[in-house]
């Protein structure tokens, strides 16, 4: 007779080890694919809550310094009624740019030559402005503004092309993503501005 192969069996204590083993390694594995699936979900709703009702934007230009400088981050609150003051992002050539809000429908924007602003007849206080200038600005003087629009100005107001300029003019409301409300990058800098 050819040479038996001789097995041996493993004893209980061995098989028991090996189940026990093997319960651990599908107990970790649930635990991991329950963790992964709820990463997954709460990335998900993070990413529709950005996109639906407050989008982040990255800050790119000086036009809102020294409000706002580049390469900031802020969360804009879509929907709402905009007033004098707020600062808004709006899409502009397929880029979002951000502005402050200087006049809504109906009101009669004077800018003096020395770049004060005058709105309905009173004075404009801007405590936000390191500095007043007239800018580039073509359109005609007083200039009001047209239902369902706003009229934006840049905080950097030499360097700023906004409604004072007529490639840009009044910002139609359904062209607006929302108010900028908060600043989260820098993080030294977290918060309202």
């Amino acid at each position: 007779m050819p040479d038996e192969k001789k097995f041996d069996l493993p004893t209980a204590q061995q098989l028991d080890s090996e189940v026990k083993r093997i319960r651990r390694r599908n107990e970790y594995l649930k635990i991991l694919r329950s963790t992964i699936s709820s990463l997954i979900v709460v990335a998900a709703i993070a990413v529709l809550v950005s996109l639906l009702f407050l989008p982040v934007l990255r800050v790119t230009g000086t036009s809102m310094t020294p409000t706002l400088q580049n390469d900031e981050l802020v969360i804009c609150r879509k929907y709402g009624e905009f007033k004098q003051g707020d600062v808004i992002a709006f899409y502009y050539n397929n880029k979002i740019l951000l502005k402050r809000v200087i006049g809504v429908s109906g009101d009669v924007i004077d800018i003096s030559e020395d770049g004060t602003v005058y709105v309905n007849g009173e004075k404009l206080e801007e405590p936000y402005l390191d500095e007043k200038a007239l800018g580039e600005c073509d359109i005609e003087l007083p200039y009001q503004v047209p239902d369902e629009r706003v009229f934006v100005m840049g905080d950097h107001r030499s360097t700023s092309i906004d409604s004072r300029s007529t490639s840009v003019g009044c910002i139609a409301n359904e062209a607006i993503v929302g108010e900028v409300i908060l600043r989260i990058w820098p993080l030294g800098q977290i918060g309202t501005f």
